[in-house]
């Protein structure tokens, strides 16, 4: 009689580790707790503090004021990368990357200017690791550029996040490059995404994971529910600049659920397991929240891997919204809002998966799979430059997560007796000597994380 599957991949999985040749590195970093604990709460309030005094950062807003507008605003996120490169020996470079739009909600044009602290790596520095968060902000009428917008939590908390994530991470040094990025025009359009998409393609950057961060200082939903130990992770399922000759493939042998965008949030959810106290992701199979998007978008259309972080429970009184009270009830995106020892949290979800991302070997390329009509999987890989060898996952076609690996730690290949082909997914990650391991990278096009845009068809 034929085992379970579970029950014979477990089997394997026991047998797979009992023949190894040599034992995997340890997977325990004790770099990320230090970084998780160096995440300061009081230094995430003060940002929010001071980005609230600017009254408005709507992107249409004044430029030229010193104390008001998205012009002041974006000098004083300039300064503060500027702070904390002088802090860290000149470990930063500030780059502002601008594009003019005109659009529905730019209708005479507007200059978008992205500040970006560039963080180069020592031995990769051409792979690139991106946390994001946009600086603009907006009331109930998305053209109404004169009236308060705090934007507490939409998004300075996600600028707080970065900024927080610059000072923490730039104590230490890594393979990747990473790039912590302040980005305006979000609510007009995405401008801001799209100025960093077209800045990574013109520096010929390898980016390997866009973490965008807006909406994740709340802690208190509108319905009152309560919810500080959890964070959402929403991932694109196929990629957004698939060919129909992928999408062919994919429909056929499976990927729907395993973009690089997908197995990027495994990772961070992996990492939260291990490393944060009392914090989880929730991964969310979307792009986006129904019907709304963010500057993780035109990083996807550009094929880069990208998620976006949202916190768990929203309220959208406090979203989007002129200062007023109405009936008892108040209205608007105040600091009041903001939950700082929650926002901490997050942020230490981003300064560990940024630091181990960067730390870890690039994801493997030419991941390929064979086994049709056999009781037998073989997976194959290109070498990984930097690896000491490579992690073989499978999982049920039903399961959220990886289940079994096996350590490899020399070729380009194993053969996985008795597991089938049929029965189950497959991916392989990369391992350096010290532990340090890449995301998971599922077979084929539908899971590579190489950002490879179609180019159009001649007619």
């Amino acid at each position: 009689m034929r085992l379970p599957l579970v029950l014979a991949a477990a089997a394997l999985l026991t047998a797979s580790v009992a023949h190894a040749e040599t034992p995997a590195p340890s997977a325990d970093q004790p770099l990320l707790r230090t970084i998780a604990a160096d995440v300061d709460p009081k230094a995430l309030e003060s940002t929010i503090r001071s980005l609230v005094g600017f009254g408005t950062r709507h992107t249409l807003s004044d430029t030229q004021s010193n104390t008001r507008g998205i012009g002041a605003a974006r000098r004083w996120a300039k300064a503060r990368f500027e702070a904390i490169s002088k802090d860290c020996g000149g470990c930063l470079t500030v780059e502002t990357p601008a594009q003019t739009f005109t659009g529905k909600r730019a209708p005479n044009g507007v200059e978008v200017v992205d500040v970006l602290g560039v963080q180069k790596g020592t031995t990769d520095p051409g792979r690139v690791i991106i946390i994001a968060g946009h600086l603009d902000s907006r009331v109930s009428d998305v053209m109404d550029f004169t009236s308060d917008a705090p934007g507490a939590n939409d998004d300075a908390s996600g600028v707080a996040a970065v900024l927080e994530a610059a000072r923490v991470l730039s104590k230490h040094k890594y393979a990747a490059t990473l790039v912590f990025a302040v980005l305006s025009g979000e609510e007009q359009g995405l401008y801001g995404g799209k100025v960093l998409a077209d800045y990574a393609k013109a520096q010929g950057w390898k980016v390997e994971a866009d973490l965008n961060n807006d909406i994740v200082g709340n802690s208190r939903g509108q319905s009152g529910v309560m919810d500080n130990t959890h964070v959402r992770v929403f991932s694109e399922g196929t990629k957004a600049v698939e060919t129909p000759e992928q999408a062919n493939g994919r429909r056929y042998n499976g990927g729907e659920v395993d973009s690089p965008s997908r197995n990027l949030a495994r990772y961070l959810d992996g990492l939260a397991d291990r490393y944060l106290t009392n914090f989880d992701v929730v991964m969310v199979y979307r792009t986006d929240r129904y019907g709304r998007g963010g500057d993780q978008v035109p990083l996807l259309e550009a094929g880069y891997p990208a998620v976006r972080v949202t916190e768990a429970v929203e309220n959208y009184d406090r979203q989007h919204q002129t200062l007023r009270t109405e009936n008892g009830k108040v209205y608007g995106d105040k600091i009041e809002g903001v939950d700082f020892a929650y926002l901490a949290q997050v942020t230490r979800l981003n300064t560990v998966a940024m630091a181990s991302l960067a730390s870890a070997p690039a994801p493997p390329s030419g991941v390929k799979i064979e086994g049709a009509v056999s009781p037998d999987t073989k997976v194959s890989w290109t070498a990984t430059p930097g690896a000491a060898g490579h992690k073989v996952w499978w999982r049920g076609t039903t399961d959220p997560t990886w289940r079994f690996s096996r350590w490899v730690p020399a070729g380009t290949g194993t053969t996985l007796k008795d597991v089938v082909i049929d029965d189950f997914f497959f991916g392989v990650s990369a391992v350096t000597a010290d532990g340090w391991e890449s995301p998971v990278v599922f077979p084929g096009a539908a899971g590579s994380f190489e950002s490879v845009v179609p180019t159009p068809k001649q007619p």
